[in-house]
């Protein structure tokens, strides 16, 4: 049973927006009875294409005609219950801690003298980390911020990740991740969106924030350098960074506090660890939802904390096949900034007290398959695109895998020609998960004691409802085509100042409507078969044709832009460009050199196509599924 004790009057509290109702309405967990906090006031806040044609299946199409009719066999009461594994409980009990800071300092005691984080062959102990994150809240409190305020974190995998993250969690703020690799426009937008007043970035994008801060709150910049926490080591990390590969272009910022002497200064002041509860947020996880528009998912503190202890209850299967090493040893090659990594790798690891093995860019495959010599890996969290790129190292195939225990798929589907090449390779089977920054972001996953790849994305966590339902919200039969929807107590409140968006997504009886279309078997297994919305998916990595032709049309040589996803080899779908010429002259470099300036990599088209006219439906909206083929 979850006890969710009830902080109404935090500005950091959620609510769930226009009557929805919340996802702890849900049968399976219990709360405590509660108030309704206040909700925070709103903020307004390449080359070109191959001539050959690509034929995609059409998205945006209505269901098929089975998913019409009344269900052909009626789902039984959780079915997916009798095909969990030997002495899995339906449901979670008791949380970890109130709040995830609590969770996370208490993890820090339990393990202080294990390593938590390794960069470089340096490692951050679990007592280092509650050490840091300490002066660096005991900082971030000395310059009046208050609780509930929002600090944003822009950095790649670096142990002053967890830190930022630990010290805004345990002085009452709410973490809003933020991608690295951002334009100033969108670094800007989602800085004003969530109305952040500091920011912890890496000094490498310092110049991104330069040009979007004037328009921002942020009023605190915190600037980390890549080896502020490797020691001797990081002078010489700092100085090939700087110098030799200048990676730092120059930047000003001024009135920054560099990360070291904010945690000097935060060494020098009185710490008072923040009363936080389950109801006050703990993160704003962007993501373009299931409706295009960047928005802030409002992760609870005790969302994030109920999927903590799901995954905790999921992973003991693994440890049947396997039995769980004393040194355990997660390789996170994922960005922590991905909900993802954050949870599976970060919180998980430190539930398990884990060294999570810090890689800060994973498509240096060769600098990857350097470190993992290094380490015996156990855990490796992954994604499709990064599979297949180690299978096609020569120095990746010569590694040891007898330590790997368990490999997690997630942030895309992974392929069934990969996982078998994985499998091969290494013995050890991908499994796969499904799950959104909406669902933070666990919901189902396959048992990790499975010894072969099942192409679904498994089984409900404990806690956790699926339902497939229909445009009409009635639950479809078994096998039946439909959208899925999550119900649970890792299913978020809503998003940030959009009650309206809320409403969207959120049914009457708490489920969370996906936007992707799938079918459950008589088993309980979940298989993801299509997309309901355009979302394109480029190597984990969700991109929404709106915001990408919003920004291209405003070029003033484009009269009219349409973008869709494609098939690709390496990061398993692409965008693709296709603009109606303005200006005669405009050309495919133009248009690259533009999205360079304004889109971040992922979101860059990789196939530009120039046409006469866009096809139209009767009323002129430009018909995506005709281009696709």
């Amino acid at each position: 049973m979850i006890l969710a004790k009830t902080k109404s009057s935090k500005p950091g509290a959620a609510k769930a927006a226009n009557g929805v109702a919340p996802a702890t309405d849900a049968p399976l967990v219990e709360a405590a009875e509660k108030p309704k906090p206040k909700r925070a006031p709103r903020k307004k806040a390449a080359a070109p294409a191959a001539a050959a044609e690509i034929v995609l299946p059409k998205e945006d199409a209505p269901l098929d005609e089975a998913s019409r009719k009344p269900a052909r066999a009626a789902v039984p009461d959780r079915p997916w219950l009798k095909s969990y594994p030997e002495g899995m409980p339906a449901t979670i009990g008791t949380l970890p801690a109130e709040s995830v800071g609590d969770f996370m300092a208490n993890a820090c005691r339990q393990y202080a003298r294990r390593p938590a984080f390794t960069l470089m062959g340096k490692s951050l102990s679990f007592a280092d980390l509650e050490r840091l994150s300490s002066q660096l809240a005991g900082y971030l409190q000395s310059v009046g911020m208050k609780e509930g305020a929002r600090v944003a974190i822009m950095m790649p995998n670096l142990p002053q990740g967890p830190v930022a993250i630990m010290a805004a969690l345990r002085a009452g703020f709410v973490v809003v991740n933020v991608n690295p690799l951002y334009t100033a426009r969108e670094l800007e937008y989602q800085l004003k969106d969530s109305g952040a007043e500091a920011i912890v970035i890496l000094e490498n994008f310092a110049g991104t924030l330069e040009h979007a801060i004037a328009k921002t709150n942020v009023k605190h910049v915190i600037v980390a350098a890549m080896g502020d926490l490797l020691g001797v080591k990081g002078m010489l990390v700092n100085f090939v960074v700087r110098r030799v590969k200048k990676m730092v272009p120059a930047w000003s910022l001024p009135g920054h506090v560099r990360f070291n002497d904010a945690l000097k200064i935060g060494a020098g002041k009185t710490f008072r660890p923040a009363r936080i509860g389950g109801d006050d947020i703990a993160f704003l996880q962007y993501t373009g939802g299931t409706t295009g528009v960047s928005k802030g998912a409002m992760l609870l503190h005790r969302n994030v904390l109920a999927n903590v202890e799901q995954n905790a209850l999921w992973v003991q299967d693994a440890y049947r096949v396997k039995p769980k090493p004393a040194d355990l040893t997660y390789l996170c090659a994922l960005p922590l900034y991905h909900i993802f990594a954050l949870t599976v790798n970060a919180l998980m690891g430190m539930h398990q007290g884990a060294n999570n093995i810090m890689i800060p860019n994973p498509r240096d495959i060769p600098a990857l398959v350097k470190e993992m010599r290094k380490h015996p890996i156990h855990i490796f969290p992954g994604l499709n695109t990064l599979f297949n790129a180690l299978l096609n190292n020569e120095d990746f195939q010569k590694l040891d895998f007898k330590p790997l225990i368990l490999t997690l798929g997630g942030g895309m589907a992974v392929q069934r020609s990969v996982a078998e090449r994985w499998f091969k390779l290494t013995g050890c089977p991908v499994t796969e998960g499904y799950g959104l920054s909406e669902t933070s972001p666990v919901a189902t996953a396959n048992k990790f004691s499975a010894s072969e790849f099942t192409g679904t994305i498994g089984l409900p966590l404990p806690s956790t409802e699926i339902a497939i339902r229909d445009e009409q919200d009635s639950d479809l039969g078994i096998g039946e085509v439909g959208e899925i929807c999550i119900r649970g107590p890792q299913v978020m409140a809503g998003y940030w100042n959009r009650p309206d968006e809320t409403a969207k997504v959120m049914t009457k009886d708490g489920y969370f409507r996906t936007g992707d279309i799938g079918r459950m078997d008589e088993r309980g297994y979940v298989t993801v078969v299509d997309r309901k919305k355009d979302m394109i998916v480029v190597s984990g990595f969700k991109v929404f044709p709106n915001e990408v032709e919003e920004v291209i049309a405003r070029h003033p040589g484009v009269l009219e832009v349409a973008v869709v996803g494609v098939p690709d080899e390496h990061s398993g779908e692409a965008p693709k460009l296709f603009v109606v010429k303005k200006d005669p002259a405009l050309t495919t470099e133009d248009l690259a050199a533009y999205c360079r300036e304004n889109l971040t990599g992922y979101k860059r088209p990789r196939y530009i196509e120039f046409r006469n006219e866009l096809p139209k439906s009767n009323v002129g909206k430009i018909l995506r599924r005709e281009l696709r083929g």
